[in-house]
């Protein structure tokens, strides 16, 4: 067998001592974990931004709330994911606006106050279970990318210790001799960066997006409370 063939990846992996090869099973676990909460929060971020854009147009555009709250209120019943995180807190404010001004008219009393508090609850409410939905999975991302580096310096630092213990039982202490078992221990520091860099980069990108929708929502919660004040004179 060659030089070469010794100091192969796989053959370095299987060669590995149990516990750095237990660090880069559960590294590569944890990569894999990371890259499908990319993916799924890509595709959801992509989605809820679009989505919002296409409530926006229909909101602005100058149509009938009461249109608006229909159609939302049968989109949010077809399907959760027809529906857009921005409708549905235009519909949970827009229903809790309905309700209060129903009770109060069988009261025969009109408080524009409480017409616009139970609205702005009824938002805020819906606001914060959507930015829990997409804020969902970025703190694994974020310990992903800040623990992975820690747990491959690990395996990295036991396997050079293994390496180095062998070299007592050899009388000649070589490059060629110690070279395959910190190869092996670098490996576990490679993985660790294979799966935190990712990651990082994800979770940092993903938080701006977020961070855009929230500015976003809390804009319209703002701008239709004003619409909603008017309407409740």
């Amino acid at each position: 067998m060659t030089v070469t063939q010794d100091l192969s990846f796989i053959t370095l992996i299987t060669n590995a001592s149990v516990l750095v090869q237990l660090v880069m099973a559960l590294l590569l676990a944890v990569s894999l974990m990371s890259w499908t909460y990319i993916f799924r929060k890509m595709f959801a971020i992509r989605s809820a931004r679009s989505q919002t854009e296409e409530f926006e147009r229909a909101f602005w555009s100058g149509g009938n709330l009461s249109t608006l709250y229909q159609d939302a209120t049968s989109n949010r019943r077809k399907s959760a994911g027809k529906s857009g995180a921005l409708e549905r807190i235009f519909e949970a404010g827009m229903g809790e606006f309905n309700k209060v001004k129903a009770s109060l008219g069988n009261k025969g009393g009109s408080d524009s106050a409480a017409l616009l508090d139970g609205a702005r609850r009824a938002m805020r409410a819906a606001y914060q279970r959507e930015m829990d939905a997409l804020e969902s999975h970025l703190a694994f991302l974020a310990s992903v990318g800040s623990v992975s580096p820690y747990v491959g310096l690990f395996g990295t630092v036991w396997g050079i210790m293994n390496a180095f213990r062998g070299l007592a039982n050899v009388q000649q202490a070589t490059l060629a001799a110690v070279a395959p078992g910190i190869a092996e221990a670098l490996i576990a520091t490679a993985i660790g960066l294979f799966a935190a860099i990712p990651a990082v980069v994800a979770y940092n990108r993903f938080s701006h997006d977020v961070d855009r929708l929230a500015i976003r929502f809390e804009s319209f919660i703002e701008e239709f409370s004003n619409i909603l004040q008017r309407q409740a004179h």
